[in-house]
Parts: C-alpha cells; structure tokens; sequence
C-alpha cells in the first residue's frame, strides 16, 4: 500500500508489454533523453529474448493490471557481491505516494535474496536530479564518488551505495 493508501501489486515476471509500459513510465518524468529512454526498452527487450542469462532483472508496481513504477537491477560482472540498480522509475501521475521508495526496498530484497551484499546507483550531477540524489540518500545509500563532466559540460555522474 501507498502513503495515499491506495493498493499496488508486485510483479518480478516481464512480459512483453512492459516495453510500451517502461517506455510509458520513463517518458512521463521529463528527466530522460530519446536514448536513454530507448536505453530502457532495450533492457526489457533483452530480459524477454534472454530470460535470466541477460542478467537484468526487474520489479513492477502495479494499480490494477497497469504498471506504475519499476526498478531493473542486476549483478555487475567479474564481482562476487555487487549489484548495479539501472532504472527505478516511477509514472509522473503516481510520484510521491512512496512507490519509489517501496520499489527501492523490494529490490534490495530480491538482491540479497540472489546474494548480493553492495547495491551501486549512479546519477545525473544536474539540478533537475536534486531531488533523485536526495531519494537515495534518504534510502541509505552513501554518495561515494563524483566523476566531474562526465555526461556533459557541467553534468557530473554521481555514484551511490548501500550495504545490504
């Protein structure tokens, strides 16, 4: 249940339209270029065509049968423990209600369960993701790093972690 008390269901299983539903979610933030936002779709793509060997792993929260939010994850290859989450996103009309925040907690979940101890999330330095900064910090996760004109002029990547 979300802090507006409304009911979501969980669903680890991707099924083809979660392509459509991903690119739903991702566009509605305002926060992701066509790449990135294609970037998204693919690596819901390559969960359906690949199954577990794509090593991309996902949670959707869901009002009724339509996807409000997700998280993708997985393991980082050539390490024992550590886990990269590459999306968590919630739709623009659903922000707020804590459905990041339970996305966040249900794949740390899952990731211990699949025995990963670290979790890294990385993140724009621009002030549009202030608030995405914020989210993880209150979460738990330590900012460990800043690579400084990383994506572009005057937008630094900052990394995040967290011991599970």
């Amino acid at each position: 249940m979300t802090a507006d008390g409304r009911e979501l269901t969980w669903r680890e299983m991707v099924r083809p339209e979660d392509a459509g539903a991903v690119r739903r979610i991702v566009s509605s933030t305002g926060f992701f270029s066509p790449e990135e936002i294609e970037i998204a779709v693919e690596l819901v793509e390559e969960r359906l065509a690949r199954g577990d060997g794509s090593g991309y792993h996902f949670i959707f929260a869901e009002r009724g049968s339509r996807p409000v939010g997700y998280a993708c994850f997985g393991p980082i290859p050539a390490t024992r423990f550590s886990w990269d989450l590459y999306w968590i996103a919630v739709d623009e009309s659903d922000r707020g209600g804590g459905i990041g925040r339970l996305l966040l907690e249900r794949s740390e979940r899952i990731i211990a369960r699949m025995g990963g101890r670290r979790i890294y999330a990385e993140t724009s330095g621009r002030a549009q993701y202030e608030p995405t900064r914020a989210f993880y910090r209150a979460c738990g996760y330590a900012e460990e790093a800043v690579l400084a004109e990383f994506y572009a002029p005057g937008d630094a990547k900052h990394f995040f972690v967290k011991e599970i």
